[in-house]
């Protein structure tokens, strides 16, 4: 097969976002966690083709529009990245939204357009800003957040017993303070940031039980995020890094992690239902997170989180494959 795939081209708050747009088989399943595991199994090819180099690299993004099952659903996409396919993505849904509305997939309404997305995780509720037909900030609410272990001492190889929460915010995410590793976000090298994260992330894979009452496919450790330690509210915007997948780095601060911080951070009682904060990455963008309700997940309280952000385009691609190529898909570190 020489598959000819067309792509459109954004970041959000610095991250890239590769949204496939043609050339893309239909991925068959009765749900979306079922088209999920579909792609997992049949079609990854083309996830490495294009996430990989040479068209892709260890740190690209990418999202794979699929058709909704959920009647309240508007749209539905895929996530997919270095490792996999992810269940929620908060800077893809910021960028899918302005995408979606200014492509015409979505009815433009101004001043404010909203629709039902669906992802793996379920459904997300998405509201844009919309001005002459140009999409401004967008906002999603999450999937219900939890805290799923609260100040919990893991031992991590090289660095010692490190005390850290586990939250879901659409995604599961370690979530400690870079100080307790004798580092700093921002100030620390990129790399020490990275294997302190990717230590975390295993050690917490290997002792921790994570469970999501509504599906098995959602119980899964996707990465670890490091703080400024800074959980108590602030006008100020707290750093976090995120470091997922396989060694992945987000550029921007994290839509689901920023949903997860919110859940930490509302469980022990340092933000209160709509105060909103600011959230830096690690290039300096900026989303904003609040807490707008309460609800359950099984026996977890959790909490809705609205995120906001602002998406970009950045160009158009496609991509092929010539039959004699040797190196279709690869990755250098």
């Amino acid at each position: 097969m020489n598959p000819t795939i067309g792509t459109v081209e954004m970041h959000a708050g610095g991250e890239p976002v590769r949204i496939v747009v043609s050339g893309f088989p239909e991925i068959p399943g009765a749900t979306i966690l079922a088209k999920r595991r579909h792609a997992i199994e049949h079609l990854d090819h083309l996830r490495r083709l294009l996430m990989f180099e040479p068209r892709g690299h260890t740190d690209m993004y990418g999202v794979i529009p699929v058709t909704p099952d959920h009647p309240e659903a508007d749209l539905a996409v895929l996530f997919m990245h270095n490792e996999g396919y992810s269940t929620m993505c908060g800077h893809a849904t910021i960028a899918v939204a302005r995408w979606a509305i200014e492509r015409g997939l979505v009815s433009p309404r101004e001043p404010l357009t909203e629709f039902a997305l669906q992802v793996p995780a379920g459904l997300v509720r998405v509201s844009a800003s919309v001005t002459s037909g140009r999409v401004g900030r967008v906002a999603f609410r999450s999937v219900p957040a939890f805290v799923a272990h609260r100040s919990t001492p893991v031992a991590i190889p090289g660095y010692g017993e490190i005390t850290l929460d586990v939250a879901y915010g659409g995604a599961f995410y370690a979530v400690a303070d870079a100080a307790a590793f004798g580092l700093r976000v921002p100030g620390s090298p990129i790399a020490d940031l990275v294997n302190a994260a990717w230590a975390t992330t295993g050690a917490v894979s290997g002792r921790l039980p994570l469970n999501h009452p509504d599906d098995a496919d959602l119980g899964f450790l996707y990465g670890t995020i490091l703080t400024d330690g800074a959980d108590i509210w602030s006008e100020r915007p707290t750093a976090n890094v995120c470091v997922f997948a396989d060694r992945q780095v987000d550029r921007s601060p994290t839509g689901s992690g920023v949903t997860a911080r919110i859940a930490i951070q509302h469980a022990a009682g340092l933000i209160p239902l709509g105060v909103e904060r600011h959230f830096a990455s690690i290039v300096g963008s900026q989303f904003t997170g609040r807490a707008v309700s309460e609800t359950s997940v099984g026996d977890h309280p959790a909490v809705i989180v609205e995120v906001g952000g602002e998406a970009h385009f950045t160009g158009t691609s496609t991509f092929t494959l010539e039959a004699d190529d040797p190196l279709p898909a690869f990755l250098v570190r």
